[in-house]
């Protein structure tokens, strides 16, 4: 049998090739992939998984995740314009009365708590925060312009605990509390007021400075700063407070001194250190061995595009995927609210890195993945059936877990205790500062007394662990043989909810509810919707 191939070599000439090219393309473009054997056999279309995909992407196919869940930040209120010194200038009035305007109060700072934001780490990169300075007075009694306020969002669950502050005016106030009028009155101090730059001496020889008793126009918070900010804020909150601006010469009129030649200058801004450090991190947090299909699980329930790979400890920090509900186009897939009665639309779900044995010493990850672990709100035990015993498996987590509680729980005591202990200065019964003074000039020795802003905070007082909500998630349910361990796995715990099995975690007060293991295949992104739904019902309870 002869096949005539035309002036192109192919069966059935250069047209019939034309017409298979255009389909190949259109198949392409379609996203789905075809074997090719023999133009005169049929394409057919092939499963074959290990062709790139969204679950199963190339190495260089993801998204870097930028991720911080503590910072220090510093506050910088905004400080005070200066007063002006300026007089009335018209014709016919040889010296007209004073007229300089006020300065502009400094900036406020506020922080707002607000859905959506997962991480620190645009505060953590800022590192400063600074309020807009006041404006200058202008002359024509003119006041200087206000400084631009500044507005923190964080996410929702951070707690805000202050470190260290400096305030000027506090300490200023505090010195001239003991101080009488009359060792105040008449003093002139070059960071407190301003001359006239035409003046000469003799103007002030009798000149009497008033005493400034100034405030600020908002009430600044009391020190220490400690927020839990656990709930989304309709209205900021006040951090730093802008300080007062400077008064002009009308300020200073007097039968003695009409036409007054100073002003006084703006009050120098409050800075504030803070620690944020994020209480809830997300609403499910996924707990693993390394490579146990976390990230690929992560991408097959969101949008997420984590780093996927055959090689442990793919995934180095925390990635935060969202898993959308509703989203507004029709009826929602799961209907759920919140404890606050306003309809949840998503939840967040952590992609943890994967834990290794002793990682309650420090070891990997370490210390670091776990502090993660105890910021999420229900667990999801991610198992690999294919990798070996599952039973086996979700004991060796729970024991890392365990002693990591234990861990916890021994230095939150520690930190009581020690904030329990009564120090005494120099071996004296009193510990205020004319006790410490007089045992210093006693003895002549030298003290350094460490302020208490600068120690270390205390560690966040959350939720136990071993008392958090948690199911399993077993992947690679598709492959052949992992059958017998699935059934081996819901077995147990089944017994740990009938009570013929201890909790996992050993521990007292463990969470005994309903426990389920779903089976799942992410690379093929099958069982995974039942994920949400069982999540949502244990965010309900």
């Amino acid at each position: 049998m002869v096949i005539s191939t035309g002036e192109s070599g192919y069966p059935g000439g250069k047209e019939t090739l034309k017409r298979r090219i255009a389909a190949l393309r259109h198949q392409v473009r379609s996203g789905r992939h075809y074997s090719l054997a023999s133009p005169a056999q049929e394409i057919t279309p092939t499963s074959d998984t290990s062709q790139p995909s969204r679950l199963n992407p190339a190495p260089d196919d993801y998204s870097s995740t930028i991720f911080a869940d503590r910072c220090q930040l510093t506050l910088a209120a905004g400080s005070g314009g200066h007063g002006c010194i300026s007089f009335l200038r018209e014709k016919f009035i040889a010296e007209g009365p004073a007229n300089g305007g006020d300065g502009g109060t400094g900036g406020n700072i506020y922080i707002q708590a607000i859905r959506g934001d997962t991480s620190l780490h645009k505060l953590a990169r800022r590192g400063i925060v600074k309020a807009g300075r006041g404006k200058n007075g202008q002359g024509k009694a003119k006041g200087g312009q206000r400084g631009d306020d500044v507005l923190i969002h964080v996410p929702v669950g951070t707690v805000v605990r202050e470190v260290t502050r400096r305030d000027p005016v506090a300490e200023e106030e505090a010195q001239m509390a003991g101080a009488s009028e009359e060792e105040v009155r008449g003093q002139w101090r070059r960071d407190k007021w301003i001359l006239y730059p035409a003046s000469v001496p003799s103007d002030y020889a009798t000149a009497e400075f008033p005493i400034l008793k100034r405030s600020r126009t908002l009430v600044q918070p009391p020190a220490p700063i400690h927020l839990d900010l656990s709930t989304p804020m309709e209205t900021p909150m006040l951090l730093a407070a802008g300080a007062v601006g400077g008064l002009g010469n009308p300020h200073f009129v007097s039968k003695t001194h009409p036409r007054p030649k100073f002003a006084t200058r703006g009050d120098p801004g409050m800075t504030v250190t803070l620690e944020l450090e994020l209480k809830l991190l997300a609403d499910v947090g996924f707990v693993g061995l390394p490579n146990a299909g976390k990230s690929t699980l992560l991408r097959a329930i969101s949008r997420s595009r984590a780093r996927v790979g055959s090689w442990a400890f793919t995934t180095l920090q925390p990635n935060i995927g969202t898993v959308v509900l509703d989203n507004h186009q029709g009826r929602p897939q799961i209907s759920a609210s919140r404890a606050t009665g306003e309809p949840r639309t998503q939840f967040s779900i952590a992609d943890i890195p994967g834990l290794i044995p002793d990682a309650h010493k420090d070891r990997g990850l370490g210390l670091g993945f776990l502090r993660h672990v105890e910021r999420a709100q229900v667990l999801a035990f991610v198992i690999d059936l294919s990798a070996g015993d599952a039973v086996q498996t979700i004991g060796d987590l729970w024991h890392e877990l365990a002693a990591f509680e234990r861990l916890r729980d021994m230095e939150t005591n520690a930190q009581t205790e020690s904030r329990m202990i009564e120090w005494k200065a120099l071996g004296q019964s009193s510990s205020s500062a004319s006790a410490q003074d007089a045992a210093v000039a006693d003895r002549g020795a030298e003290v350094t007394i460490s302020p208490s802003a600068s120690q270390d905070l205390p560690a966040l007082v959350l939720q136990p662990i071993s008392s958090k909500p948690w199911f399993v998630v077993a992947t690679k349910a598709d492959v052949e043989g992992t059958q017998d361990s699935f059934a081996r796995l819901q077995s147990y715990l089944g017994e740990i909810m009938s009570g013929d099995a201890r909790h996992p975690s050993g521990l007292k007060n463990a969470w005994h509810g309903n426990l389920v293991a779903v089976p799942v295949s992410a690379i093929r992104g099958e069982g995974v919707e039942r994920i949400s739904e069982w999540t949502i019902s244990l965010l309900n309870d």
